[in-house]
């Protein structure tokens, strides 16, 4: 199950587990982005990670084709970038339905059952800006550090039941994250940091970092992750 699974990282992940042979569930607000992946063994839920009953009619679909849900990928997430002062607050409430609430719901749907059958792994993908905060980061690297909190929090309670939490944090990524920055100066500053990366690393060696994580032996967790570009020194 890979949230946000229409572009950017969350596609990549998609490719890079149906080329290893998985059966996907994926969720995206665009589900026409999806049936574009033109992938094999998927089922496709326009679905948004802000709604639970949203969440939990896309996971009934899937496991009604494909079984029970035995990975999921967090990957729904905006960025926002801005001063908290210069910031419409309407901005903070997508920030933390999407990247806080959304996070949530998807864990709570999938936990109990993961539990249940002593198997399964969540991954959560936040950020290098889930580490340190960075300017213009106010608000969206305050949702990425409850990612990280959440997630200790959880895997310390799941991993008597040998269920896997682990946290991906990439750095600047080829990626259309970019779209969500709204603020001029935020964008000018992350740009020009992107820039001088050759646009950051590619989102295929997060998926595939991933894909590496998930193939551990059940017993082995890989619990956090950081990938940046060579040339990122933060």
């Amino acid at each position: 199950m890979i949230t946000g699974a229409s572009a950017g990282i969350g596609a990549e992940i998609a490719r890079v587990f149906s080329k290893a042979g998985y059966p996907l569930l994926l969720l995206a607000r665009r589900e026409d982005k999806l049936h574009e992946l033109g992938l094999p063994k998927t089922v496709c839920c326009g679905a948004d990670v802000r709604d639970r009953e949203s969440v939990l009619r896309a996971i009934a679909a899937g496991e009604e084709r494909f079984g029970p849900v035995d990975l999921l990928v967090n990957n729904a997430g905006i960025s926002r970038l801005a001063r908290l002062d210069d910031q419409d607050p309407e901005q903070w409430r997508d920030l933390i339905d999407i990247n806080i609430l959304g996070v949530l719901n998807c864990m709570h749907a999938v936990l109990p059952h993961m539990k249940a059958r002593r198997h399964g792994t969540i991954v959560n993908i936040s950020s290098m800006a889930g580490r340190k905060v960075y300017p213009f980061h106010d608000v969206y690297g305050g949702t990425k550090h409850f990612v990280h909190a959440v997630s200790d929090g959880v895997r310390g309670a799941a991993a008597e039941y040998n269920v896997r939490v682990m946290t991906v944090s990439p750095g600047i990524t080829k990626s259309e994250i970019d779209k969500t920055i709204t603020d001029p100066a935020a964008f000018a500053v992350w740009s020009k940091d992107r820039d001088r990366m050759e646009g950051g690393i590619d989102a295929i060696h997060v998926a595939n970092t991933i894909l590496f994580a998930y193939q551990l032996p059940q017993s082995v967790n890989l619990q956090e992750m950081s990938l940046t570009a060579t040339a990122q020194s933060y």
